[in-house]
């Protein structure tokens, strides 16, 4: 295992990996989704309970666990299949004293006038073999007239926006999830970096012991130094996705100083972590000072994410907006 450089002499711990006690894992199918069996005493009704598992490889007894390679590329293959994203050099970042992950990584968008999103296939009617993963997933195991969940269900789940399958295509490592009110509970357990203390490694076991513990998903909460290369060590070695607050890193690009930030650094901040293989964001957003109106479209049953802007708190600077036009406009 390659250790990254730190700044700071913190000792690296080694990563945690083996099985969860009483129980192993077992993969279903040929889309090898991943879960943990459970062998129950002899005298019980079922010899077997399989269980929901996100930990990855991580409680596999045969898994070899490498950081510096990184997590297998298993939804590559499907991505490839689809033939919609193409290869491109994407935003050169890179920051701090700790190294990116050495890991192999090919950075790719969406070819010219594709959609590529499991929303978009979902309303064009496409069943994905992500979909097919979470279905098999959902029902932990069970199959024909036992199964509750169906990949069609899934894909009209989607659809009709009652369901998110969040699968960023440079995040080829994760095993698919779906969140939504028809389906199991999930999750999100949040790490992060400090600027007092915190590496690369120790950065990936806080998200091992989440995912061996259930998380369905990680946020990277990281307000420190060397987000970037950090939250790199995290997403190639992710088997679940990976979200983070992209105005953390753009201040960081500042040095902290919230009255130099601009749209063109906050947008670029968000399409470097998208290329990085961030599955979903946090953007904060703030009311006007005065309430809406009644008749407003925002007045009566509609909410926002009450927010203060990091102007806002810098004394004697203008309060000021996050443009969502520009940010759909942009990306």
């Amino acid at each position: 295992m390659r250790v990254p450089e730190v700044q700071t002499a913190i000792a690296a711990p080694s990563i945690t990996a083996g099985p969860l006690p009483g129980s192993r894992k077992v993969y279903l199918s040929d889309l090898a989704v991943a879960m943990r069996v459970v062998d129950l005493p002899h005298d019980a009704r079922q010899q077997t309970l399989p269980l929901y598992d996100t930990s990855g490889p991580y409680t596999d007894s045969v898994a070899n666990i490498d950081l510096a390679r990184g997590l297998a590329r298993r939804r590559l293959e499907w991505i490839v299949a689809r033939g919609d994203t193409e290869i491109y050099d994407g935003q050169p970042s890179s920051n701090g004293a700790v190294s990116p992950c050495p890991a192999f990584h090919e950075t790719r968008r969406a070819a010219r006038g594709s959609a590529l999103t499991q929303l978009a296939y979902a309303k064009r009617g496409l069943v994905t073999p992500e979909m097919e993963y979470v279905a098999l997933r959902e029902n932990r195991g069970e199959t024909g007239q036992t199964a509750t969940v169906t990949p069609e269900f899934v894909r009209d789940e989607i659809a009709r926006g009652r369901a998110i399958l969040p699968a960023n295509i440079n995040h080829p490592e994760s095993e698919p999830m779906v969140i939504g009110r028809n389906f199991l509970v999930k999750v999100n357990a949040n790490i992060g970096n400090s600027a007092v203390a915190s590496s690369a490694v120790e950065e990936v076991e806080k998200m091992v012991w989440a995912t061996r513990w259930g998380a369905d998903t990680v946020m990277d909460l990281s307000t420190g130094r060397d987000i970037h290369n950090i939250r790199d060590w995290i997403i190639r070695n992710s088997p679940v996705p990976i979200g983070t607050v992209p105005i953390y890193q753009a201040l960081e690009k500042v040095d902290g100083r919230p009255e130099d930030l601009t749209w063109e650094i906050y947008r670029d901040t968000l399409i470097e972590q998208a290329e990085q293989g961030v599955d979903y964001f946090t953007i904060p957003c703030r009311r006007p000072p005065r309430p809406y109106p009644a008749h407003h479209p925002a007045g009566h049953g509609h909410r926002l994410a009450r927010r203060r802007h990091p102007c806002e708190m810098v004394p004697g600077a203008p309060p000021r907006e996050l443009p969502l036009r520009a940010v759909r406009r942009d990306l």
